[in-house]
């Protein structure tokens, strides 16, 4: 713990040895202050500091040896986002003696860093003198990563959902205004194009209800067995029907494979993003192993990985450690950049792993690895 005190009227000796510290003070639970991750001020009743912890050096860029035994409003010199100075705004010492402490606001340190300050006034009776002023100092950088990011979603959200809407409104009110002057192939086209963009405004919105769930941990899982090789061809089929020539796709499932219990739809979801991705993104012959493999889970022995590859140009060794992240798009050739994302948010809700790499044929290699998740009835 870095604790000390000064000489100035009113306060302690300036050092580093022993000092008693107050009841309550973390220190009495046997933490040392230097393990917390959020800084640490403390102010004696004279408002002079007595602790400066590891993570309010690194917040602020002070020494706690400047810190210690100065006053707080010198050793912590704070403004508002307005410029002006928040200890003589606040006035932790004066004012009411009913005031408890200040909420978590965002102050600014000298040269413009911008921190989270909260701060408790300890007193000893409920209207009583401060005997201590507690400050907690977080860095912003987290959060404003966080905000980032939910900006961009809003922006990409934006972004996606015009176009469509825009064509849907505009191809409505064309066919209500002028009914009569289109012939029936003219209404065709024109509806099946609303009926497509009606499906892409549904599939983004069931995309962002994913993200949802999977950011807040409440992504739902409904296992049965599911043979995924199986699941694999219906996907395939899929792609030749829809005009796809069937040498296109390769797939190897290799027997026997273990039992899997998962949530069909969303192992679905899984196949069908790695699958369109190939198929989009990619080149040549994609090929689809399904292997069993060890389990991601401790105490299984046993799982079932599926590898998925294409003969393209592949991933930039660069964008290898993005490929997960949101809005991270392998080309310009359309999606929003979320649906790598969902697909490793819902391994992981099953408790699997999943991997990029470059396939042996030169293109991009995605592999996960489910465990069986046997139920506890049948095991």
């Amino acid at each position: 713990m870095t604790i000390g005190t000064s000489n100035a009227p009113g306060a302690r000796d300036v050092g580093r040895g022993p000092v008693s510290r107050p009841s309550g003070d973390v220190a009495g639970l046997g933490i040392d202050p230097d393990q917390l991750p959020d800084g640490l001020v403390v102010a004696d009743e004279h408002g002079y500091v007595v602790c400066f912890n590891a993570a309010a050096e690194r917040i602020t860029a002070v020494p706690a040896a400047d810190a210690l035994g100065r006053r707080l409003d010198k050793a912590l010199p704070l403004e508002d986002l307005e410029g002006r100075r928040w200890w003589q705004l606040t006035d932790p010492y004066g004012g009411l003696a009913i005031r408890v402490g200040q909420p978590e606001r965002n102050l600014l340190l000298p040269g413009g860093r911008e921190v989270l300050v909260s701060a408790r006034y300890v007193r000893t009776e409920p209207t009583g003198p401060v005997h201590r002023v507690v400050v907690c100092l977080r860095d912003t950088e987290a959060r404003r990563r966080t905000e980032r990011s939910h900006a961009e979603l809003i922006a990409t959200v934006a972004h996606e959902l015009r176009s469509p809407l825009t064509s849907v409104k505009g191809f409505t009110a064309t066919l209500l205004a002028k009914w009569e002057r289109f012939t029936d192939d003219q209404k065709r086209l024109m509806l099946e194009t609303v009926d497509a963009d009606a499906d892409r405004v549904t599939r983004l919105i069931a995309e962002l209800l994913d993200i949802s769930r999977i950011d807040s941990g409440r992504l739902e899982l409904r296992r049965q067995p599911v043979d995924i090789g199986a699941a694999v061809g219906r996907h395939i089929q899929a792609y030749v029907a829809a005009g796809l020539p069937a040498d296109r796709f390769l797939l190897r499932v290799e027997q026997p494979l273990p039992d899997l219990w998962a949530d069909p739809d969303k192992v679905d979801q899984v196949l069908s993003n790695l699958l369109e991705n190939a198929v989009r993104h990619g080149e040549g012959t994609v090929t689809i192993d399904v292997t069993p493999a060890t389990s991601p889970r401790e105490g299984e022995d046993i799982g079932t990985s599926v590898t998925v590859s294409d003969e393209g140009p592949g991933i930039p060794e660069e964008s290898m450690n993005r490929v997960f992240t949101r809005f991270w798009r392998g080309s310009k050739r359309g999606g929003t950049g979320l649906g790598l994302y969902i697909v490793k948010g819902i391994v992981e809700a099953h408790g699997g792993t999943i991997t990029v790499g470059r396939a042996p044929g030169g293109g991009a290699e995605f592999r996960f690895t489910l465990p069986v998740s046997t139920p506890a009835y049948l095991a």
